[in-house]
C-alpha cells in the first residue's frame, strides 16, 4: 500500500520521514493532515490492531478537531469504543 500522502503531510512538517510508530507523528496526522493521508491511515489501521489501540490511546491524550469522527472511524473497524469517556478539549491559543 502506498503512504505517499501520509509521507508528504508529515515531512512538510517537523519531520524527514514518515514513522508511525511515534504517538507524535499519529496526533499530528489526526490533527492536520488532509483527506487523501486520513484515507491511507486508514487502510493502514484496517489491518493492524495496535495501530488502532494506539490511535484510541492519542485520541483519549490529545485535542483533535474530529474526535468522533476517529472514534467511529476506529467504531467501524471492530475497536470498543467508549462514546462517555472524557475527551481532552482545545481551548484554543493561550
Amino acid at each position: 500500500m502506498s503512504t505517499s500522502a501520509l509521507e508528504r503531510t508529515v515531512v512538510g512538517w517537523n519531520r524527514s520521514r514518515l514513522d508511525l510508530r511515534s504517538d507524535e507523528v499519529l496526533a499530528q496526522i489526526l490533527d492536520r493532515g488532509d483527506l487523501a493521508a486520513w484515507k491511507e491511515l486508514y487502510a493502514l489501521v484496517a489491518e493492524d490492531a495496535s495501530l488502532r489501540q494506539r490511535i484510541l490511546a492519542v485520541i483519549r491524550r490529545v485535542p483533535l478537531p474530529y474526535p468522533a469522527f476517529w472514534l467511529a472511524a476506529l467504531a467501524s473497524l471492530g475497536e470498543t469504543v467508549d462514546w462517555s469517556a472524557p475527551r481532552p478539549k482545545d481551548d484554543g491559543p493561550a
